[in-house]
């Protein structure tokens, strides 16, 4: 499989103690007290103290633009829950007003056992799964009010789909058939599945997943039942862009490579920061050590649907109820800074 990974962006380092390097011998991080790799100090545009990006909780993978505030100038408090009502929550995600958000039927094929053949069989017909839907109504609101406070407190309006804005990236752009190396194409009976699933998020039935706030690692998201090995999460979606247009000013932490073409004028990338889904509070992992490489349960993996690419998280192995979900931002392509992912 090709897997798909997350571009780092180089920023201008606005506040950085790189800037200020007769300031490198006064200031030191407020949680460590070390003034070492002063390129990774940030200072307060308030009260001027200097943190390390990675000391702060959560993280700051990149500097932010525009001005930033510490904890404690910022007042930052845990996120304004969004409120559990069923017409706001139909009218934020703009669910199909119909009978079928309020009861809810797994597809036939969901909970059937598969056959098991020999490990070389299996591999060659292993197939993708559809998330199965929580059935309770109360929890699925539950679910989705979850995740509209995240992108409210975001500042991101939902989308489940990618989107093509004119000063962009246009979608006639989107041509799998440029991908360096080639881009597998999805089978008919997957693309059936994925279809499936885009269907029942149209419905309100959305995946069976929790986000919530951890004051380490930010917005994070948690299985809400078990989930099985090959399930399709979600999509990674957003403003489809060039990446030329985002290198130099866009605080990339979550730009996600769409296209990766052997022109670098048609590479193209897709941005969530204005318009997104759950697939962007999804964490990453510590790939530095082997006990973050253990966490990971999601794989990212580019596809070649209807002669377009798309980005799908698919379980690579059974999730627990309960547990974190977390992919490998870097796949094959070791760009994004991840030591300090807790």
């Amino acid at each position: 499989m090709v897997v798909s990974r997350r571009r780092r962006t180089q920023v201008i380092n606005r506040r950085s103690m790189a800037d200020d390097s007769d300031s490198e011998l006064d200031t030191v991080c407020e949680e460590c007290s070390s003034g070492k790799q002063p390129a990774k100090l940030l200072l307060c545009d308030k009260c001027d103290k200097g943190f390390h990006l990675f000391c702060l909780r959560p993280i700051l993978v990149s500097v932010p633009k525009g001005s930033w505030f510490c904890p404690s100038c910022s007042k930052h408090q845990n996120p304004k829950a969004f409120p559990l009502v069923q017409t706001k929550l139909i009218d934020f995600f703009r669910i199909k007003r119909s009978s079928s958000y309020i009861s809810c039927s797994p597809p036939d094929n969901i909970g059937k056992k598969r056959k098991r053949t020999s490990l070389v069989m299996s591999k060659k017909k292993r197939k993708l799964l559809p998330y199965n839907p929580t059935v309770d109504p109360q929890r699925r609101l539950e679910q989705m009010a979850s995740l509209a406070t995240a992108l409210r407190a975001s500042n991101t309006e939902f989308s489940n789909k990618l989107t093509y804005v004119h000063s962009k990236a246009l979608r006639s752009a989107n041509k799998a058939v440029l991908e360096k190396g080639g881009m597998q194409v999805l089978s008919k009976q997957d693309a059936e599945t994925f279809a499936l699933c885009k269907n029942m998020m149209v419905r309100g039935e959305c995946p069976p997943l929790m986000v919530v706030f951890d004051p380490y690692e930010g917005f994070t998201v948690e299985a809400d039942r078990c989930i099985k090995d090959l399930t399709i999460i979600t999509e990674y979606v957003g403003d489809v862009d060039y990446l030329s247009n985002r290198d130099n000013n866009y605080d990339g932490d979550s730009m996600m490579t769409l296209l990766h073409a052997s022109d670098p004028s048609q590479c193209l990338v897709i941005c969530p920061d204005k318009r997104s889904n759950i697939a962007r509070f999804i964490s990453g992992i510590n790939n530095h050590t082997p006990e973050g490489r253990k966490k990971q349960n999601l794989k990212c993996v580019r596809f070649n649907i209807n002669g377009e690419a798309r980005v799908l998280l698919v379980a690579n192995r059974d999730i627990s109820k309960g547990e974190r979900l977390y992919y490998d931002y870097n796949g094959y392509e070791h760009e994004y800074p991840t030591e300090n992912f807790v």
